[in-house]
């Protein structure tokens, strides 16, 4: 675990194992997702369709796609 420090112009340096980790270098952008108390920061995807693909995963019931089509 690294510690960072805001720099007085609001902004902070990512550690070298964070970047190396996330696969990013300078110029690349980053997606800021918070969720409550926690920040996240991601690289950004090159295509979403394929980052988000299978997300979806077991949300819903196995006929539950059946029962809708039938309520059409």
């Amino acid at each position: 675990m690294s510690l960072i420090k805001m720099s007085s112009k609001n902004q902070i340096v990512i550690p070298k194992e964070a970047r190396e980790a996330m696969k990013v270098k300078g110029g690349d952008t980053l997606m800021v997702v918070v969720k409550g108390h926690t920040t996240l920061l991601l690289p950004q995807p090159k295509q979403f369709s394929r980052a988000l693909s299978g997300r979806g995963k077991g949300l819903y019931p196995k006929d539950y796609l059946e029962k809708e089509r039938k309520a059409w």
